[in-house]
Formats: C-alpha cells, structure tokens, sequence
C-alpha cells in the first residue's frame, strides 16, 4: 500500500506539474489575444500605399493615388464579412484646444472617425460614451479626448464630460476621455482627439486627404479570410485589371502578438519535456512496484492457477492494476494541476480557464504510462509455473 501511495503521487506530480504549467501558459495565451484584440492587434489596415521608386534606365518615381472618402464608404457599405469595418483620417497633427484660460501647446493630433473607430483602433473610454451614428452622419460638433488634455485643460479637477472646449477656431463638447495607452518612441496617444469624421471633413477639409479603413473581424481565426475577402472587394471598387498589382495597402496589425506567442512555444515545449521526464521516471517506479509485487504475491499466482485461471486472466489482473494506479495518480495530479495553473496565470494577469485538451492528453498520458510499465510484470506473472509458485517460500 505505501508503495502504492507513493508511485501514485509520483504520477500525480509529474501531471500536476504538466497540467498546471501549460495550464497557466494557455490561460496567458488567452488573456494575450483578448488584450491584443482590445488594442486592435487583430485587425488590419486598408490605406494608401507609399510612393514607389522606380530603378533602371527610365527612372521615376510611381505615385499612387490616396483612398478617397467615397471610396472608404462604398468598402464600408459592400464589405459584407462578419466584421467591424471604421473609416478615420488624420485632420491635423498641430491642433491648439483651449478651455477658459487655458490651452495646449500647438502640437495636438484631431483625428476624423466614426463610430467603430474604438473597436478597430482597439481604445477604450474610461469616462462617458462613444459617438453615435446620428453624431458621425451629421458632423456634430463633439469630441472624446486623450487623458492628458484633461490634466493641461482641467486644473481645477472638473468633470470634462459635458464641457465645451475650443479646436483651432470651433466649439466642440466634450463626451468621452480615452484610456491612458501610454507613450511610445516620443508619441502619446493620450494627447490626442478624435471627432467626427464628416465634422473633418467639413472643418478640416485639406486637398487630397487620404482615408484609412480598419477592418476587426468578429472571429481572429477568420483575419486571414476576412484580409482576402477585403483584397477582392476594394481592388473591384477602385477598378484594378486582373493581373495588376493592388495600389493600396494592406496591413496587419497582430504581429507583436505573434511575436510572443513564437516565444511562448519555447515554453510550452520545455514544460512539456519536463512533464514527460518526470512521468517516464513515475513509469519506471511504476514497473519497479509491479515487479516487486509478482514477486511477493507468486504463491497467490500460484494458487489461483491451480484453481483454473488462464495466463490471460493473471495477465489482465496485473496490467489492470497498473493503469488503474496510473489514472489514480493522473486524475489527483489534474486536480492538483488546475487550480496551481490557473493561480499562477492570475497573479500575471491571465484569467480562469478549464484546459479540456490537457486533461484529456494527461488521462491518455496515464493509460499509455500504466499499459507501459504494467505489461512486462503482467507477462511475468503469466508465465509463472503453478508448482513452483505454490511451493514458493
């Protein structure tokens, strides 16, 4: 019995430790792409395409034309996949906003969008609502500002919500604050505005701005089907022969996320490896208690031979025993496994998760372990001469 308990809490280690860490690694793989997807990491980008230097004899640069505001609302209206679709554009990059005596320094990013820009360009609000429809069609004067105009402009720590403030020369009132996303390479989205795009293109209205389309498909499997079917129907809306290159862009934007998922693979092999190793040494412990049990029950073997059992039926009694001892140890070691895991993935910010596959391959991992290690001392056991095992000891 001793020996039992303790090959079976071998096992359950060696599964505990498989189970939680990739338990934990899958809960992080979750929380990953769900965080990457509220920063728009699963969406991709529609916009015009750099100007082309043309090298050789007849040198000259190609120049390509820019995505007009038509030509984003006709994609808009004819994409049909099961996707946010956004149209935005930059107003201006050096927008002075002012709110009683105070103002900003000239060098604020307006941004024209409309009412899916918050999901495809992956913001969130903290503070009040998104635009409306009715707000983006009419051109109303509204805007939804980065947390750190409300630090220049509120001083006195009033509720920005409701308040008019001053863009270059028009009133706009203010019905959102942005999350704070933080700086990066010396630009900060937190200082930026975004206001409705037909409001830009009634206030800001500059020849040929070019207009950018987000695309978030509802299901990140369907990306790559969603970046095809896009392809096709903005290459049929801007007239481009079969056979022509696309003069336009397409641009994803996942991937950073793929880039940790690369290094999150190293990971989950090396604790793979690690479980693997430590069931194998379970598996000979396993084999090791088992040979020591043909050893010590050969006068039980013996007699029940005698009494008309087969080699098949001592057999199968041994190599029962040893699976039914491995998925002992299995199932404690999944009980075990699944809470460590999941408490690991929550104190790194990853959610709750029950990993079905891992159970499943832990539960197999076992009977396979058992089988293994079972079916050498059950073939011992079978092959024991009655005589001899009644007269052993």
């Amino acid at each position: 019995m001793l020996r039992t308990v303790l090959t079976i809490l071998i096992i359950a280690f060696g599964i505990m430790a498989l189970v939680g860490i990739l338990t934990a690694i899958d809960s992080l793989k979750y929380s990953i792409n769900s965080n990457f997807t509220r920063m728009g990491a699963n969406t991709f980008t529609i916009r015009n395409r750099e100007t082309k230097i043309v090298t050789g004899n007849d040198s000259k640069a190609k120049r390509f034309e820019e995505i007009t505001y038509q030509e984003s609302v006709k994609f808009k209206k004819n994409f049909e996949f099961p996707a946010f679709v956004s149209i935005s554009t930059f107003a201006t990059h050096i927008a002075t906003l002012k709110y009683k005596s105070e103002k900003t320094n000239p060098n604020i990013g307006v941004i024209g969008a409309d009412e899916n820009y918050m999901a495809t360009s992956g913001n969130d609000i903290s503070k009040g609502r998104n635009f409306t429809v009715q707000e983006v069609n009419n051109g109303a004067n509204v805007v939804i500002i980065g947390p750190e105009l409300i630090t220049n402009l509120f001083k006195n720590n009033e509720d920005p919500i409701e308040q008019v403030i001053s863009i270059g020369p028009g009133k706009y009132k203010i019905i959102g604050v942005l999350k704070s996303k933080g700086s990066s390479m010396g630009f900060s989205g937190d200082k930026s505005c975004i206001v409705p795009l037909i409001n830009v293109r009634q206030y800001f209205s500059r020849p040929n701005a070019s207009y950018t389309i987000n695309v978030l498909p509802k299901d990140p499997k369907l990306l790559d089907a969603a970046i095809d079917e896009a392809t096709g129907v903005f290459r049929v809306i801007r007239k481009i022969p079969i056979g022509d290159e696309n003069n336009f862009e397409v641009a994803k934007s996942d991937n950073l996320a793929q880039m940790l998922f690369e290094n999150i693979k190293f990971v989950t092999l090396a604790a793979t490896i690690i479980g693997l190793i430590t069931l194998l040494g379970a598996a000979i412990g396993l084999m090791n208690i088992m040979l020591v049990s043909v050893t010590e029950r050969t006068r039980e073997i013996g007699i029940r031979k005698a009494m008309g059992a087969t080699k098949t039926i001592i057999k199968n009694q041994f190599l029962i025993e040893a699976v039914v001892i491995c998925q002992l140890g299995g199932i404690l070691g999944i009980v075990l496994g699944i809470p460590i895991g999941n408490i690991i993935s929550l104190f790194v910010g990853g959610v709750f998760i029950v990993p079905w596959l891992w159970i499943i391959c832990g539960l197999f991992l076992c009977f396979i372990v058992g089988l293994v290690s079972g079916i050498y001392p059950a073939i011992k056991a079978a092959n024991l001469d009655p005589i001899d095992s009644l007269r052993y000891e």
